[in-house]
């Protein structure tokens, strides 16, 4: 399920998380709604590509991975996982879940 929340300062961020209500992947902050919209519909289309994912190791030696739309751009982003297969987990569950996941508003 997708998350769309509205930020004191008037921008937009959704979450994504899997259906045990864990985030999965967080998105940028947009301007608007509907540009936050956009970037759910991006998620959705992008997320079944494994070339669109980024797979990084932070400087304290945690993984996490960024999904990219067709043009580069950074669409989403995944938590920290201590474990090279716990990434690969988070981005098998982004595949499964994000292509027919719903949006709500909060």
């Amino acid at each position: 399920m997708f998350e769309l929340t509205k930020k004191d300062d008037d921008t937009y961020h959704f979450i994504l998380k899997a259906k045990n209500g864990q985030i999965i992947l967080s998105s940028e902050l947009y301007s608007s709604k509907g540009a936050a919209e956009n970037g759910i519909e991006s998620v959705k289309k992008n997320s079944v590509e494994d070339i669109r994912y980024e797979r990084k190791t932070a400087k304290d030696g945690r993984f996490y991975f960024n999904l990219k739309s067709s043009n580069g751009q950074v669409i989403g982003s995944s938590q920290m996982y201590t474990s090279e297969s716990g990434m690969e987990n988070g981005i098998a569950s982004v595949k499964k879940n994000a292509s027919n996941a719903t949006k709500t508003s909060i």
